[in-house]
Order: C-alpha cells, then sequence, then structure tokens
C-alpha cells in the first residue's frame, strides 16, 4: 500500500515572522558578535538567558553554540578532569560521547530497559564499580526515566547529575521540568529540535560556581556582565583570570531566532504530542509492533516515535526499513551494523576511550525503529504513516530467505 501524500518527516519547525524582522534589524546594525563593548543594553543571547532561566525554574542560563559545547562546558565546570569516568545511559547519540571525550573522561556506559531508560540497578553497579563522580543521563528520543528516583540515587551515591535535554525541551517529570532536577540541565536549538535556531545549545544551573565558569570557558572575555544571569562579582571574581576562553558563545542570530520560539513551546508540544499519540495507538495495533511504557508520571513533548520488533532478525529488518522507505515513511534503524546519519549505538564506539560495550542495550537497539514528527501532520497523515509501517510489516515476511 503506497502512501498517497508522503509528509517530510525531517520538516523542521518553521521561523515566525516575528524573528524574521529581528534577524533583519540585527543584520542592519551590523552588530552580530556575541559582546559589545560600551553598552548596556541586553543582546538576545542575555535576553534568551534571562527568558529561559525563568522558563525552566533554574538561577543561571549560559547560552553557547551547541548542545553538545553545553555538555562539554557542563563536565568540565563540575569537576570532570583526564582520565576520570563519566557514568552514561548508553541509549544516546554521539555529541554525548563527544563532550566527555573532550573533556577527557572515560565513558562508563550504563544499560538501558526495554522502555528505552536508564536501568538504575545498572547504574548503581557502574558507579560503585567504576568510582565515577558524575552521571550524563540522556532523555533520549523524548524518553524520560522516574527523575525524582534518579535523583535521589544520584544524591546516595554522590553523584553530578548532569541532564541531557536535548529531546525534551517543554516535558516533566510529575509537573517539574527536565533540566531542573540535575545540577545541570543542557538543551538544543538545533533545527531538528523543539526550537529550530539552525544550530545552538544552553545550560542552566543553580550552581553560581559553574555558571561562572560555563560563562568565562565560553568566550566572554571581561565583559561577562552581558550576560543575562551572571553569577555576583565575588564569585566572578575567585573564576575571572582561570577559565580559558573557548569561543562557544551563542551568535546572536541564533539567540533571536530561538527568543521567538519560546512562546511557541505549549502549542507545539500539543501538536507532536497529537501525532505521536495517534501514530503510537495504530502501531500498537500492529502484531508484533512493541512501543515503550510511558509512566503518568512523565509528561512528554514528543517530537519523534520509537517502536520495536524484537522477533525481527537483522536481515529482516534491513528489509523491513528498506520497505518502509519505499512507502514514503522514513524510518531510522538504531541496530544498523554501521552507524547512518545521526544514529548512533555502542556497537560504533569501539574506538572511544572507556568501555563502550553494553550488551544489553545493543541487543534492544538491534530491533529499535525511529521516525521524526514534523507539525503539522494530519489525521490522514498519521493513519498513512501507521498503514505504511503496518504494510512493510507483513511484506518483509515474504522476502525473508528460509
Amino acid at each position: 500500500m503506497k502512501v498517497r501524500r508522503t509528509p517530510d518527516l525531517g520538516a523542521p519547525p518553521s521561523i515566525p515572522e516575528q524573528a524574521h524582522q529581528r534577524v533583519s534589524d540585527l543584520l542592519a546594525s551590523g552588530r552580530l558578535h556575541r559582546y559589545r563593548e560600551g553598552v548596556t543594553t541586553p543582546g538576545a543571547a542575555a535576553r534568551l538567558e534571562i527568558a529561559f532561566a525563568e522558563l525552566i525554574g533554574r538561577r543561571y542560563a549560559v547560552c553557547v553554540n551547541s548542545c553538545g559545547s553545553s555538555l562539554y562546558l557542563a563536565l568540565i565546570c563540575s569537576g570532570v578532569t583526564s582520565g576520570d569516568p563519566v557514568l552514561m545511559g548508553a541509549f544516546t547519540l554521539a555529541p554525548v560521547l563527544g563532550a566527555i571525550a573532550n573533556a577527557s573522561g572515560r565513558l562508563v556506559p550504563v544499560e538501558i530497559t526495554d522502555d528505552l531508560v536508564i536501568d538504575f540497578a545498572d547504574l548503581e553497579a557502574k558507579a560503585k564499580a567504576s568510582g565515577a563522580r558524575h552521571l550524563l543521563v540522556s532523555h533520549m528520543r523524548g524518553h524520560v526515566c522516574d527523575l525524582a528516583e534518579l535523583t535521589r540515587i544520584c544524591e546516595r551515591l554522590d553523584l553530578v547529575l548532569i541532564e541531557d535535554c536535548a529531546h525534551t525541551l517543554g516535558a516533566t517529570w510529575s509537573g517539574r521540568p527536565t533540566g531542573s532536577f540535575g545540577d545541570v540541565g543542557c538543551f538544543s536549538f538545533q533545527s531538528a529540535k523543539h526550537i529550530n535556531a539552525g544550530e545552538g545549545g544552553i545550560l542552566v544551573t543553580d550552581s553560581p560556581e559553574i555558571a561562572a565558569r560555563a560563562i568565562l570557558h565560553s568566550g566572554s572575555y571581561m565583559l561577562y556582565r552581558q550576560n543575562g544571569t551572571c553569577p555576583p562579582e565575588d564569585v566572578m571574581d575567585v573564576w575571572r583570570d582561570r577559565c580559558a576562553n573557548y569561543s562557544l558563545r551563542l551568535s546572536e542570530l541564533a539567540a533571536e531566532l530561538a527568543l521567538a520560539q519560546l512562546a511557541e513551546i505549549p502549542a507545539r508540544a500539543r501538536d507532536w504530542n497529537s501525532s505521536h499519540d495517534r501514530i503510537a495507538a495504530g502501531l500498537s495495533s500492529v502484531e508484533g509492533v512493541v512501543l515503550p511504557n510511558r509512566p503518568p508520571a512523565e509528561e512528554y513533548v514528543q517530537s519523534s516515535l520509537q517502536f520495536r520488533v524484537p522477533e525481527f532478525s537483522a536481515d529482516r529488518m534491513a528489509i523491513f526499513v528498506a520497505a518502509c522507505r519505499e512507502q514514503g515513511v522514513y524510518v531510522k534503524w538504531f541496530g544498523i551494523a554501521e552507524a547512518e546519519g545521526y544514529t548512533s549505538a555502542p556497537r560504533h564506539w569501539s574506538a572511544l576511550p572507556g568501555s563502550p560495550d553494553a550488551k544489553r542495550t545493543q541487543s534492544i537497539l538491534d530491533t529499535l525503529c525511529d521516525i521524526r514528527l514534523p507539525l503539522g501532520l494530519t489525521s490522514c497523515d498519521c493513519d498513512q504513516i501507521v498503514a505504511a509501517i503496518s504494510s512493510a510489516h507483513a511484506a518483509s515476511a515474504t522476502k525473508v530467505s528460509p
């Protein structure tokens, strides 16, 4: 069965009209650099920091040029030094591993559950065995673990908790935003995320020391008072001559784009979740397709959808994914032998420092599929996507060699 009108599953969120004028005015001014001498009016990045800190409920926010940069700064500003073990959920993407490698840390992957969230029992075992003092947990593809329990575990084990919230802006656990549980929360403004600024990131924290170091490392020179949520001067004085300038600050252009979209998050969340829930309901009736369990306390914002077909072999998975794409639904497969596009899995990490093997997670990812959910999908679009996946599922059975 062919999908009559193929929606572009890779379509990014649109840029609001008000951002067009703001960017036009900024271009006309020529003042595109992240800081300016002799000014007192907050720039776009500073205004974004103020608004974002309020949105998440944290004291400080620091805008940077990517979520990967925010993760890197979160690690080094919270004390990771060369060779330190860093715990991380084994279901994640390359920038997370890159941030740990950039901080000269050593990967200690923690297994995930069938519901695609970090396994607490394995976390405790790996923390004790490795002696790690940091956990970088990715709320990968929008799946949020029990953050209240995770916080208790980290407190008991004396772990610094860094939340990678690249996929969960607007999501909450028991009404509390992701990014507000850990010592640091990191978010993305990349085009495929909930706010489309092309590229960009931001970290949030309640720690004045982490914020001060992040501001200075991000490239403030001695103009750090232009940051929107700068810590007190006595804290800045401690760090101002001790932090290397890595020039990681978000551009004013990207900040203007992001600012104009903050108010749209609730409406976007309703749109994405409506599509997600309709497609998930349809796929739940396809025999052999398994969707992750979503607990009531998890209030998600799903701009993508994941499902597994656990009984499929690698050969049948390849046939199934190809059949979906032939039908116009671009399905990604985390179990692919060689990394493709944005996907990555433990089997692709062998060259990185540490012990990146995570056999249980890899076995889960071997049959895990992923589709993007653009804004504006109609009910008909959602039903056609379900029909295409269902048809590809059935057709793949006839193409597998006996």
